[in-house]
């Protein structure tokens, strides 16, 4: 083939790869285990530029690790519940099952068409009963170890998807499905309890040298560890404690009021009968209406109403007031908080604000601070205690100590330790999830569905316009069971599961996906695991990524798996932008797979989107940038046609390389050592983009050569043409396997081992160095690199333009930059 056809190319090696079954993964061929994985997609129908770039990458990953000798699983599936399969359905008036096998089928085609060197075999999706069998089998698991649990709660509802959301799911007080405002609900709900895993999901971020800092922040501060004490004050009017948690403690004899959430359960009893009950009811209720996002913003106004009720704080005896405020949380903390206006900012302006009195209990030591209450700010540094009884003239840090002590004598309070991460929330009113395997039964109570009834199918006659309850609800067939306890009359749970349950474990169905035993072989997923490296988007960083690590520990726990992580590297690739936002339709900036692959080919795509920007980094779409990719593998194709001509005629007797050929040998081993580093990756950073440049800069190289060489050794032309196929290899899998037959190589390219570096090739015989004479370029000198700067100088003064330009001025420095340049200035 004369000319770079790459749809040809690409088909004719895509269909011999399939036949062939090169990218199945043996369970243990010997070869150290090397686990590549992208998040898989949701199957919305067509394959976007994100997709393409995240899946380019882990095969680039892929593909180098088994040619360095690793036995190598990359596998793919689809993460296939959810509400949009499901609205989608209804739009169309088709099954959801209908509108997604529809969907993973035309995106494995075109997943196909971008040669990625998937294991196709051990492919998941996780609506299919074979796999949500066991999503439900673990559900089943974490309940028999109290980790599931149901309860009356408030929770997160979205009107316009008809269903709870998790608190991770609720982004700037919006649905993170569709932007619709969220609001608050009483309902039964099921919920993981992921807080008993809080400690360890803290502490084991510490284990995790190969994710970025930027993810682990984010997790540190959704966990959001803090210590402190509970405590309580008296309500001598209802005859109650209220509880109340403070890390600073210290102050606590500067309380001067108690602050109440709206939805606190003692807020009934104390307004009741007030003179402005009314007034706080309808308060109440305006509270209740605002998201948690809206009520607890830094930018958000506070504002409270008091009660008319005390309490009384038990190291001083003193009365304080009990007031309502929008900043406090019921479902955050216990739902009250002590105020301490003298020395917290919030506190001190809702003091300001309501006339409330502020009392300090901590000096400021410098004497800068004005304690007279009239400035602008709380004092919030260093200093003792003060105004505070027994415990004046301690530090802060000794003040907590021995206040918390004193709590714990006098049985009013204790040292704690509080978690900001809620309990999961697992429980969707809709209909295209796994449905949570519970019997209620009258007589019984609530049952698990016995494991060998297990999957509990979802059933095809429902209806979609329940609203607040599931569709599954609107299944007579579905409902009504047997309890499996007494085998009377019984109902199933009506709620699906959280897609996030189905794609916390994916990644050990891959190790053993058609095991129908049992969801994986401990022993296949320890050869396996952890996933060495993982890859996907910034945005799951508090979703998916620590729901996957709780459910690890717990398998972990069980014996199910010994690794303690999930995922030992992670990268976090950018997204594609077009005229510098994220491509939507809306914005009328999309940019399809389908029309690059048509126009340029797959190699094309892959080799622009790795080549424009690092991994980690928002990408710039760019036409002229795909046409330059386009154009390099073009000269790709002409530069390796004309290095085999070359080395068929070349020399193939014994003799010295000509300096020509061991510059061109030079270029050839620095790129194999500079693509070899950025492949290899270190703490999940790649340098793909730099290690497409150096692969550039060896196709130069060879260009140079032949342009003004007819001639070379035939050992010469052949390794540095098949080192520069095999470089390529990962990158652009279609050409470099066409090229690779057509000069002649047996096997795929993909199966030959990673060219080696030949540390003689890299060693220097000489250099060429500019000389520059008062500034300017005027001369060059060849010499060894290990020349000394006295014989380096007597050389270059001899030279005859030097001398002509130095002429009879005097040289009044002679500066050596080492292997670089050399200055000389006259006068």
């Amino acid at each position: 083939m004369e000319k770079y056809i790459p749809q040809e190319i690409e088909t004719k090696w895509q269909k011999i790869w399939q036949e062939n079954h090169s990218d199945c993964c043996p369970d243990d061929n010997g070869k150290p285990p090397y686990y590549v994985l992208e998040m898989f997609p949701y199957p919305s129908g067509n394959l976007h530029m994100g997709h393409v770039r995240n899946y380019t990458i882990g095969d680039v990953i892929a593909r180098y690790r088994r040619m360095n000798g690793f036995n190598v699983l990359h596998p793919m599936g689809f993460d296939a519940f959810g509400m949009p399969a499901e609205n989608a359905a209804i739009k169309r008036n088709i099954p959801p099952k209908e509108w997604t096998y529809s969907n993973i089928a035309n995106m494995e085609r075109q997943q196909k068409a971008l040669g990625l060197s998937y294991d196709w075999e051990r492919e998941v999706a996780t609506c299919h009963k074979e796999y949500y069998k066991w999503t439900q089998w673990i559900f089943e698991l974490l309940y028999k170890k109290g980790l599931a649990y149901r309860k009356e709660a408030k929770v997160n509802w979205c009107e316009s998807c008809n269903t709870v959301l998790a608190n991770e799911q609720v982004i700037d007080g919006k649905c993170w499905r569709c932007d619709h405002d969220v609001v608050k609900k009483d309902l039964k709900q099921w919920f993981f309890k992921i807080t008993d895993y809080a400690d360890r999901l803290l502490a084991d971020l510490n284990l995790l040298e190969g994710w970025p800092d930027r993810v682990k922040v984010m997790q540190r501060n959704w966990i959001g560890r803090s210590e402190g004490a509970n405590f309580f004050f008296d309500i001598p009017e209802i005859g109650e404690k209220v509880e109340m948690f403070s890390t600073r403690i210290d102050t606590v004899f500067g309380s001067t009021f108690v602050v109440l959430a709206p939805e606190h359960p003692f807020v009934e009893r104390l307004i009741k009968g007030k003179p402005n009950e009314q007034a706080l009811r309808t308060f109440i209720g305006q509270m209740k209406n605002q998201s948690d996002l809206e009520r607890t913003s830094n930018e958000a106004e506070k504002v409270g109403m008091f009660t008319g009720a005390y309490a009384v704080n038990p190291l001083n005896n003193e009365q304080v007031p009990i007031w309502i405020a929008n900043y406090v949380l019921a479902d955050y903390g216990t739902g009250a908080v002590m105020g301490v206006a003298g020395h917290d900012q919030r506190d001190y302006e809702f003091c300001k604000k309501y006339g409330i009195p502020i009392h300090y209990v901590i000096d400021d030591p410098e004497g800068n601070y004005d304690f007279s209450g009239n400035g602008d700010t709380a004092f919030t540094g260093e200093g003792v205690l003060m105004n505070s009884g027994e415990f004046n003239g301690l530090t802060i840090e000794e003040g907590q100590k021995a206040i918390t002590k004193w709590l714990e004598e006098h049985h009013c309070g204790k040292g704690t330790v509080n978690f900001r991460l809620r309990d999961w929330l697992i429980s969707r009113q809709r209909y295209w999830g796994a449905p949570i395997p519970v019997i209620y039964c009258e007589k019984c109570g609530e049952q698990l569905v016995p494991e060998e009834q297990l999957p509990v199918e979802l059933p095809e006659d429902v209806q979609f316009t329940a609203g607040a309850v599931s569709p599954l609800a609107t299944s007579e067939k579905f409902i009504h069971c047997t309890c499996p306890k007494c085998g009377g009359p019984a109902v199933r749970e009506t709620d699906t599961m959280d897609t996030f349950v189905c794609s916390s474990w994916y990644y050990l169905r891959y190790t053993d996906a058609r095991n129908t035993a049992k969801p994986w072989d401990p022993q296949k997923a320890n050869h396996w695991m952890n996933v060495d490296q993982y890859i996907g988007g910034i945005e799951h960083a508090i979703l998916h990524l620590l729901y996957s690590r709780f459910l690890m520990k717990v398998f972990h726990d069980e014996g199910f798996a010994e690794a303690v992580e999930p995922f030992e590297r992670l990268l976090t690739q950018g997204m594609v932008l077009k005229d510098g936002s994220k491509m939507s339709k809306s914005k009328g900036n999309v940019v399809s797979p389908e029309e690059i692959l048509e126009k340029y080919g797959a190699d094309t795509a892959r080799l622009f989107i790795l080549f424009a920007a690092p991994p980690e980094r928002d990408l710039e779409w760019s036409d002229q940038g795909v046409e330059g990719s386009y154009r390099f593998l073009n000269r790709v194709w002409r530069i390796a046609h004309q290095f085999a001509a070359l080395a068929k005629s070349g020399d193939v007797g014994r003799r010295d390389y000509t300096e020509a050929e061991r510059e061109l040998r030079l270029k050839e081993h620095a790129s194999i050592a500079k693509v070899s580093a950025d492949v290899q990756g270190q703490n999940g950073t790649y340098a793909l983009n730099t290690a497409v440049s150096a692969i550039m800069e060896l196709v130069n190289a060879m260009y140079a050569y032949s342009n003004e060489h007819t001639d070379i050794h035939h050992d010469v032309a052949a390794e540095v043409n098949t080192n520069l196929l095999k470089l390529l290899a990962p990158f652009t899998p279609h050409i470099a396997e066409e090229l690779w037959h057509l000069i002649g190589g047996a096997g795929s390219i993909h199966a030959q081992t990673w060219p080696q570096v030949d540390e003689a090739a890299l060693v220097v015989n000489s250099i060429e160095l500019p000389i520059q004479i008062n500034g300017k370029v005027r001369e060059r000198i060849t010499v060894t690199p290990d020349i000394g700067p006295d014989i380096l100088k007597e050389k270059v003064l001899a030279m005859p333009r030097v001398q002509e330009f130095i002429g009879n001025k005097n040289v009044v420095k002679f500066i050596v930059v080492p292997k670089k340049i050399i200055n000389i200035v006259i006068k």
